[in-house]
Order: structure tokens, then C-alpha cells, then sequence
């Protein structure tokens, strides 16, 4: 399906519009072999609440952004490579259903379908252009060390850490970018180059920096429990951090039903 499509007008023209659709914001995106596979919108869960994002798969990267004006305006784009891209199905909670974790090196989280079906597509199609990628550039093994996936603000009032500093407009949420967990100030005042993250140095917690400062791998070191996921009927006062993630942001035409429209495959004759 893929190799039909590759030197497609079809395929040229999509992949520009996508292109056109971030603007001068956004990374070139036109590429000899690159092929736009499907794009939809997603529930991406988000630092302080679960929120709509277009994503574009293609054939050798995902791709997403905030959704300014639906099918006409994007931002705050994001490219992952497919390359070391991990899919785990999570369990449904009250209020969120059909999501799985996207993993990688680079950047890891949690988004969720509008359906069961709408998720099975996604996975299939996500994992198969994998695969794909994978088998043509000679089946390399997969990296391991994938960043992690955030624990929301609205999971606890506490810091993990310490367990003592309850947050407030005063003592802000922290992530730890080696773990993941949201601490306070106090519990995260280093910083480490994680190299697949980032090419400048990123707050880590303490534990995780006397870990990473000793030689040792904290993720295998570490007894916490796993991350906790949304309970986006907690208060979330205080949560605000500077140098957290941008994928708060967003406007009113991006908070219109955009998740009433189904995802779209483009098959070998579109």
C-alpha cells in the first residue's frame, strides 16, 4: 500500500498540505520517500488535562500538533521518529477509554481514540509502518531507553518524592524528565543532559540524580509505583511550571468537537 503510494500526487499533495497547515512554525516535511499513511485527531493526556491533538502518522515519523483552526491550523508541532516508537495498550477508566502508550526515546505519552475500532486502526497502522521501517533498514534493534511518561498534575497534591511538600500557587509541580514523577522544587534542583530528549540539560529529581550521577540506570533501580493516570476531577491549583511542557496551550476553535471526525488511511489507490 505504502510503495504505491510514495510518488503519488496524491500522497505530494497531502504531505504539503500538511506542510501548509503548520506553517512557519513547522519543520519541512516533504521528503524523497515519505509517505502520509493517516491523520485524525487525538485525546492526548496532557500535563494538566487530557486534550485534543492532530496527529499525522507517515511512514517513518508521527507527527502532532495543537489544533488552532480544525483542518486548516495547526501549532506547536512535534515530529518521533518511528524508528524506536513502543505501543502498550492502557485500561479504561471512567472518563477515558481506548488509549495506549506511545513510547520513545525521544518523547513518551498516553492518547486515546474516540472508539475500541478508531484505536485497534491506529495501533495496527502505527506498529505495521514500524515494522516496515525496521525491516528496510535492516531489522536494528529498538532502543530501550524511552523517555517517560509523565504523571499528570491532577494525580497528586504531593510531591512523590519527598511525600511532605503539598503544592500550591507557592510551591509549584516539577516533572522529572529521567522519571517522570511531579515533584516540588526542593526534590528537583539539578539538572542532566538526557541526550535523547534534549540537547541542553533538563531537571531531574534528586533521586534520579544521584543514580544517574553514581553510573547507575535509574529505571532499574527504582521501587516507585508506576506512574498514575488522570483523575481530571482533581484540583489542580498550583500546577503551573515554566519550564514544563508547551502542550497547554490552545484556542477556542481548537476546543470545538474534532473528535467527532473519524481518522483517515489512505489505501494504495487514494
Amino acid at each position: 500500500m505504502v510503495d504505491r503510494l510514495v510518488n503519488s500526487e496524491a500522497n505530494a499533495r497531502r504531505v504539503s498540505n500538511v506542510e501548509q497547515c503548520f506553517g512557519v512554525s513547522g519543520q519541512p516535511l516533504s521528503v524523497q520517500g515519505r509517505v502520509l499513511v493517516g491523520e485524525g485527531v487525538l485525546t492526548k493526556l496532557c500535563r494538566k488535562k487530557p486534550k485534543p491533538r492532530q496527529f499525522f502518522l507517515f511512514n517513518d515519523i508521527l507527527v502532532y500538533g495543537n489544533i488552532v483552526i480544525n483542518k486548516k491550523k495547526y501549532n506547536k508541532q512535534h515530529i518521533i521518529p518511528l524508528d524506536d516508537v513502543k505501543l502498550q495498550s492502557v485500561d479504561d477508566e471512567e472518563e477515558l477509554k481506548n488509549g495506549w502508550m506511545i513510547k520513545s526515546p525521544s518523547k513518551s505519552f498516553v492518547v486515546y481514540a474516540a472508539t475500541a475500532t478508531e484505536k485497534s486502526e491506529w495501533m495496527a497502522h502505527i506498529n505495521k509502518c514500524v515494522q516496515d521501517l525496521l525491516t528496510r533498514r535492516g531489522n536494528k534493534k529498538q532502543s530501550v531507553d524511552d523517555s517517560p511518561i509523565w504523571v499528570p498534575d491532577s494525580a497528586t497534591k504531593m510531591c512523590m518524592n519527598c511525600k511532605k511538600t503539598e503544592f500550591s500557587f507557592v510551591n509549584r509541580r516539577h516533572h522529572c524528565r529521567q522519571c517522570g514523577q511531579v515533584v516540588c522544587g526542593n526534590c528537583s534542583t539539578k539538572k542532566w543532559l538526557l541526550a535523547s530528549q534534549s540537547s541542553k540539560e533538563l531537571r531531574v529529581c534528586d533521586k534520579c540524580y544521584e543514580q544517574l550521577s553514581s553510573g547507575q540506570d535509574p529505571a532499574q533501580n527504582d521501587t516507585r509505583p508506576p506512574p498514575v493516570q488522570a483523575n481530571i476531577n482533581i484540583d489542580t491549583s498550583g500546577e503551573s511550571s515554566s519550564d514544563d511542557d508547551d502542550d497547554d496551550d490552545e484556542t477556542e476553535q481548537g476546543k470545538q468537537n474534532t473528535n467527532e471526525v473519524e481518522p483517515t488511511f489512505y489505501q494504495g489507490n487514494q
